[in-house]
């Protein structure tokens, strides 16, 4: 009775899980495209530079690793080839929790994406989730010979292919489209600089402060509660303040945007209407829409701002901007960032005070009519 309690918690747990993890990456493969880079170029430098082979490789190999997740949960749920599947969930939690477990102990990433930009969990918070995570499947894999399918097997092998065409369909969507639903802080609605501040009422930063004086030809360190011990034979050297305990943070911390001279320009990019640009990489950027974004551009002459934001160097976008004929003026910011703002190469974002009114893959360019609509 009790092994059949644990059995079905242990199925509902695991298999919900991963559904859940799932479905939250299958709304936004490029977020998991992000993450695996970060993994790849920490292992480059830590492992061996042969990672590095698989940056390229990142977004069709982490939309393989979602459909497997969801898959696995829908497996697992329905009692489907018990003795493949949990022999498969376990290689792929003692996966999760070696890249979890590395980035905690080394603080080498520092959000594993383990359920995309909905839930951020630490590096310490998602070890400890794979942790318990592998407990539940080592018991489903010890019995793994004893579950009965709940379908028939023509019955289970239509779901399972069912499941695993559905999920490739919906994450080509979103990469070919845009996220069905936005986590991110750059979303339609979301004020920029507010984003970019701590609302009143954030927790702070608890922390200590040490105090390092000299005194008998010895230094000592003394906290706060210890200063009364000072006198004239303490020469003061120098403070070290450690943070015990961390507060809140801005939703956004990292966006800057600088102008060739290398002059910071974030703040002039909030202000009145602009319609942004992102072209991250001009070497993957996708030219298929070009001619559009290009009418576009020319369309909102006079009528509303238009500037690009790119990480590539500024001979590279030189080149790229005068082949595709784009004439408007360009900024730097960092990949990542701009990676976030919209996951596209090129994208498009309009952004009146601050505040984003739309947001377009090259795919969905929009008209000139939409823009002015939205700028109002």
């Amino acid at each position: 009775m009790i092994r059949k309690f644990i059995d079905q918690f242990s199925r509902y747990l695991v298999g919900g899980l991963f559904i859940f993890s799932g479905l939250i990456k299958l709304n936004d493969p490029v977020g998991t495209e992000i993450k695996l880079e970060e993994y790849f170029e920490v292992f480059a430098v830590d492992f061996g530079s042969f990672f590095r082979v698989f940056i390229p490789f990142a977004l069709e190999v982490g939309l393989v690793l979602i459909v497997l997740e969801v898959v696995l949960g829908v497996a697992v749920l329905i009692n489907y080839r018990m003795k493949l599947t949990t022999t498969v969930l376990l290689i792929l939690i003692i996966f999760f929790t070696f890249l979890t477990g590395y980035s905690a102990i080394f603080n080498k990433v520092t959000d594993c994406g383990c359920f995309g930009d909905a839930i951020k969990l630490t590096p310490w918070q998602s070890f400890y989730k794979d942790l318990i995570l592998i407990v539940f499947i080592l018991h489903l894999f010890w019995y793994r010979k004893k579950y009965d399918p709940v379908l028939r097997t023509r019955e289970g092998h239509a779901v399972i292919i069912g499941v695993a065409a559905i999920s490739f369909l919906l994450g080509i969507y979103a990469i070919r489209h845009l996220p069905f639903i936005d986590f991110r802080a750059y979303k339609i609605g979301n004020n920029i600089p507010e984003q970019m501040t701590l609302p009143p009422g954030a927790k702070r930063d608890s922390v200590v402060m040490t105090f390092i004086y000299k005194t008998k030809g010895q230094f000592v360190e003394l906290t706060m509660d210890e200063l009364s011990r000072v006198d004239s034979t303490y020469q003061f050297v120098d403070r070290k303040d450690k943070v015990v305990r961390q507060g809140d943070r801005p939703k956004i911390t990292d966006y800057a945007v600088t102008d060739r001279e290398g002059q910071t320009i974030t703040q002039q990019t909030f202000q009145g209407t602009k319609l942004i640009i992102v072209i991250y990489n001009v070497n993957q950027a996708s030219i298929t829409n070009i001619d559009r974004i290009r009418n576009l551009i020319n369309q909102l002459e006079g009528k509303v701002e238009v500037l690009v934001l790119t990480a590539s160097p500024e001979t590279e976008f030189e080149i790229f901007r005068h082949e595709h004929q784009l004439p408007v003026p360009y900024y730097f910011a960092d990949a990542t960032v701009l990676k976030t703002i919209v996951r596209s190469n090129p994208g498009l974002t309009l952004w009146v005070n601050g505040t984003v009114k739309g947001m377009w893959h090259h795919n969905d360019t929009p008209d000139a009519a939409e823009v002015i609509r939205l700028a109002k």
